[in-house]
This record gives C-alpha cells, structure tokens and sequence, in this order.
C-alpha cells in the first residue's frame, strides 16, 4: 500500500432517511359513502449501513465523501397502500473498522468479518396509517402518524489492521526488512530513520500451507508518547494483535534498556498492550560470533522467548516462525 494512500482515519456526516408519513385516508365507493379507515403505512427512511469487505485495505474512498444521505420513505397511500422504503446506503469498509461517535468518542459498531453488515445511522420509522386506530369507539379515526425523522450525525471512521503478529521496535531495527523476506509485502526500506511512514501487511507463509499475517508498524522512540517522532498515532494498529514481536538490533548499547523504553510507550498509549503475548526478536545477528550472542543472550530476561536472527542472511527466520506459530496455538 502506498503511504500517501494509506488513510485509517476519516470523519464524515451521516444523514439517514426521514420516515414516510402514514395516510389519513377512507375509503369511498358507489353505494358506499362512509367506508372506514384504509390509510397505509409510511415507508422506512433508508439506513446507512456498513459492510466489510477483504478487498479494502484503507479508508481511501471515503477520504473525500464526507457527507453521506440516505433516501427519505414514501407516504402512505389509500387503500391500505404501505409507502416505499428508503433507498439504503451501503458503504463498504477494511475489516477492523470501527465507528464512533464524533462529539462523545462512543464506539457505535465495529466491523470484522467479510460480508458483515451493520447499521450505522438508521433511517427514521414510518408512520402507521389511520387503519391502525380504528376500534368499536373510533370507527372512523381522524389521526395518522407523521414518520419519524432521519438522524444527523458526524461519525469518526477509525481503520485498527487485523493482523496475528504486531512488530514493534526502533527505527532501523529491520522490522519492514523482516517482513519483505517472511511475505511477498513490499514496503519501503532504506538506511535512516522513519523509513516506514505508514504501516503494512503481509501474510507469512508457514508449514503445511498454514499461514499468518504479520503487521509492521513506524518505529517508536522514546516519547513518542508525547509526540516525539511519529508518535503514537499507529500503535492503534497492534491494539488487536495476539502477539507482540519486539525486535532490537544486535548492535544496540543495551538491548534491555530498548526493550524497556518500548514497554513503557506502549503502556503509556493503552496498558492492555503490555498483557499481550510478547516475543523479542535480535536482529542483524549475523555479525555476531557464537561467543558474543551468548553474552548477550545471558543479559536479556529468562522468561521473554527470544531468537537471534538475520533477514538479509536469512539466519533463524524459520526458528522465528515456528516461535511465533507455537505463540498463536497455545494458551498463555
């Protein structure tokens, strides 16, 4: 995915249908004077409605539609004659999408699954028409209701990628490397920091054609919680991961130190971050001797899995997946 097209965030006006109004109509014929009631119903006002679909990855298409109004419904007629509904509005949506209110930050629906659909900003009921008040009293009722009005609403769209393993880590610390040689993502690779400006998928492929997806994020720097760097605006992008790959290169002044500066930004941004699994990934290993990775290995914690590894040298990348495979099938 392109970064300047890479949009996960995008706030736009909803207006759903008004309802139809229900008919305040009898019936009359020859010979037939004083027929009864036989209003009908007002139709629905149209809906606006999300739908998932696998072929989004971003919220691109809505970047620039920022007002979205539904189909009022259709009165009722005579002769028992219900009203058309609305016409619907279906906006497709990346799964992981999730709908807030925009004055409250409430969270309205959140789309998952292919084909999912969800009423985001309903259309306002129609209104019954006089037959429905007919009774032994009121034979002849001289009331229908009006449809309800449609709903006005600012709603925030806000794109959390769905993926199984979240890669969270420094700038240059080989996590866009990783993922362009474990899947056939592309993303951007260079020798300075912040390289990677957005963030990007790819789906690993594993043993027995099984497979799972990996997401690579910006690098985080400390106090990017206070807006150092790129801050913390795409670490919404791991809040749904199961695991968290941190990976430290190798020639880092103290791996244990990173590895804690990393822990203390997410914790600052959402402290459920720090209940997921977590795995460490040391990269650039293929400039140390077996010596040296004891040393360093012997000085990161005992209860943190870890794997020394190389993508340029493709040293320990199976090793690492079968790590992060038995993380994914095991219960914590």
């Amino acid at each position: 995915m392109a970064s300047n097209n890479f949009i996960d965030y995008v706030k736009i006006n909803c207006r759903s249908g008004k309802g139809g109004a229900g008919s305040h109509h009898f019936f009359r014929a020859k010979g037939l004077p004083n027929g009864g009631p036989d209003g009908g119903d007002g139709g629905r006002g149209g809906h606006i409605i999300l739908e998932g679909s696998t072929q989004l990855w971003t919220l691109l298409h809505l970047q620039y539609q920022k007002h979205l109004i539904a189909q009022a419904g259709e009165n009722g007629g005579e002769n028992l004659r219900s009203g058309k509904q609305g016409e619907d509005i279906i906006i497709q949506v990346p799964l992981g999408t999730i709908a807030r209110d925009a004055e409250t930050g409430e969270k309205k629906l959140e789309i998952t699954e292919e084909g999912q659909r969800l009423i985001l900003t309903p259309g306002g009921r129609g209104g019954l028409g006089n037959d429905h008040f007919k009774s032994a009293t009121n034979q002849a009722p001289q009331y229908a209701q009006p449809g309800e009005p449609g709903i006005d609403e600012w709603v925030i769209l806000e794109l959390k990628l769905l993926a199984d393993v979240g890669l969270v880590g420094f700038p240059n610390a080989g996590k866009s490397t990783l993922l362009s040689v474990v899947s056939a993502a592309k993303p951007k690779i260079a020798d300075y920091a912040f390289t990677t400006l957005t963030p990007n998928l790819g789906v690993v492929a594993y043993r027995d054609y099984k497979s799972f997806v990996m997401a690579d994020i910006p690098g985080i720097i400390e106090g990017a919680a206070e807006g150092k760097g790129l801050g913390t605006r795409f670490l919404r992008h791991i809040e749904r991961n199961s695991i968290l790959l941190f990976m430290i290169s190798c020639d880092s002044p103290d791996i244990n130190a990173e590895y804690g500066v990393l822990l203390n930004e997410l914790e600052q941004f959402n402290p459920e971050l720090l209940e997921k699994r977590r795995l460490l990934a040391v990269t650039k290993s293929d400039m140390l001797d077996e010596e040296l990775e004891a040393e360093i290995r012997a000085s990161l914690p005992t209860d943190l899995p870890t794997v020394f590894i190389s993508s340029l040298a493709n040293k320990n990348i199976q090793k690492l997946k079968d790590l992060i495979w038995e993380a994914l099938h095991t219960q914590a």
